[in-house]
C-alpha cells in the first residue's frame, strides 16, 4: 500500500487541512515574537545545498497499529552506525519502522531509541547499519530573520528522491497549536523556526539547512491547504536544532524525564479520562492487555502507581511513560461503587505514543 507523507500543517486563522494521512497537524492561531533583523551571513545556493544534504537523509515508512495503513516521513543521519533523527509524529503509533537510506539505497529495520512527544522529536536506530554519511549539525542560535534557508525531505511521502524548497526565515520563536488528523488531539509547539516556503507532506523529519549546508532545524509543520486556498502565504515550521540536540543527548543518556521517553514504549492497555474528583478513570480496558488481565474494568479509577498519587489521566500516562515493558506495577484502584483495592500488572510493549 502506498504510504502517505506525515506533516504538521498550519492554518493561520482556524483549523487547516493535513498534507498527509494520519499524523500531520493543522496549526491554529500561531503567535509570533518579533526578532531583530540581521544581514544574511552565508548566501544560499539551493541546488548545491540540496545536493550536499541528499546523502545524509533517509525515507521512513511507518506501519501503523490497528489499521496497518502506511505513512511516511523523512529522517536525518546523525551517526555512521545509523542513529536517525526524525519527528515524533512520523513514528507515533507505528508497529514497524522501515527506513531506506538515500546514500546507499539499502533498507533497514529501525527501533526507537527514545522520543519527546511534547517537542515532536524522535531518535531511531537502524539495525545492521555502518559507514553511513552523516549530517553536519549547525546551531539554530545563528539564524536571523530574513536569512534564506532550505527545507528538504521526501515531499511525496512515497520513498522517492528528496524535494527541497527554500525561503527566508520569518520568525525565530513561533508558537503553534497542532492538531493530529488521526485522533484530533492538539498540542502546542513553542520556539519554532518559521520560514516562508511551501513545505509539504512527507518532509516532516527532514532537515532545515542554512547556506553552509549545516542542519539548523527539523521540519515539523506547514501552512494548511485551507490557509493557502484563502491566499495566505505558505509557511513551514521547524524545531530549532539546538533544542533538538538537547533532547538527543537526553535520550542517549538513557535517563527518562517527564517528557523524554527512553526505549520501547510500555503500555497498561487502557484508555482513560480525568477522574472525579481525581485520578484516571478507565473508559476502556483492551482485551489481552495488562489492565484487563489484572481485573481493571471500565469505570474503575486508578489513583496511584507504585505508591505515587495519580490525579489526572495525563499523570497516569507520565507514570507509565518512564517505565519499561515487563515492569511490574502496583496500582491503587477505586471501583464505581467506592471499593478500593490494590492490583499488580506487568506492563506490555506498546507503540510510540
Amino acid at each position: 500500500m502506498k504510504s502517505v507523507g506525515r506533516l504538521l500543517v498550519v492554518a493561520l486563522l482556524g483549523l487547516g487541512a493535513f498534507l498527509g494521512f494520519r499524523s500531520e497537524y493543522a496549526l491554529v492561531e500561531p503567535q509570533f515574537v518579533a526578532q531583530a533583523q540581521a544581514p544574511v551571513l552565508v548566501p544560499l545556493d539551493p541546488v548545491a545545498v540540496a545536493g550536499q544534504l541528499e546523502p545524509v537523509l533517509v525515507n521512513i515508512d511507518a506501519a501503523s497499529a490497528g489499521s496497518g495503513v502506511g505513512a511516511a516521513g523523512s529522517g536525518i543521519v546523525l551517526t555512521p552506525d545509523g542513529q536517525i533523527l526524525t519527528s515524533h509524529h512520523v513514528i507515533k503509533g507505528a508497529e514497524k519502522l522501515r527506513v531506506t537510506d538515500i546514500a546507499n539505497g539499502l533498507e533497514y529495520e529501525a527501533s526507537v531509541l527514545g522520543y519527546d512527544a511534547a517537542a515532536d522529536i524522535a531518535l531511531l536506530s537502524l539495525g545492521g547499519a555502518s559507514g553511513l554519511p552523516v549530517a553536519w549539525i549547525g546551531s539554530s542560535s545563528d539564524l536571523r530573520i530574513g536569512q534564506d534557508v532550505l527545507a528538504i525531505g521526501d515531499a511525496g511521502g512515497d520513498g522517492g528522491d528528496p524535494t527541497a524548497v527554500s525561503g527566508p526565515v520569518t520568525d525565530l520563536d513561533a508558537t503553534i497549536v497542532a492538531m493530529n488528523a488521526a485522533d484530533l488531539s492538539r498540542k502546542a509547539l513553542h520556539g519554532m523556526v518559521e520560514i516562508a516556503a511551501p513545505v509539504v507532506g512527507g518532509q516532516s523529519g527532514g532537515a532545515l539547512v542554512d547556506g553552509s549546508g549545516a542542519v539548523v532545524g527539523v521540519i515539523a509543520a506547514a501552512s494548511g491547504q485551507e490557509a493557502r486556498a484563502e491566499g495566505k502565504p505558505a509557511n513551514g515550521y521547524a524545531v530549532p536544532i539546538d533544542t533538538v540536540m538537547r533532547i538527543v543527548e537526553q535520550i542517549r543518556s538513557g535517563t527518562p524525564t517527564e517528557t523524554v521517553h527512553i526505549g520501547p514504549t510500555a503500555t497498561l492497555g487502557v484508555q482513560v479520562i480525568d477522574g472525579r474528583p481525581a485520578g484516571a478513570q478507565v473508559s476502556w480496558a483492551f482485551f489481552g492487555q495488562p489492565a484487563r488481565e489484572a481485573g481493571i474494568n471500565i469505570g474503575d479509577v486508578i489513583t496511584s502507581v507504585d505508591g505515587v498519587s495519580i490525579t489526572t489521566a495525563k499523570a497516569l500516562g507520565a507514570a507509565i511513560s518512564v517505565r519499561k515493558p515487563a515492569d511490574l506495577v502496583r496500582l491503587e484502584v477505586t471501583s464505581p461503587d467506592g471499593e478500593r483495592r490494590t492490583v499488580e500488572a506487568v506492563l506490555a510493549t506498546g507503540t510510540p505514543s
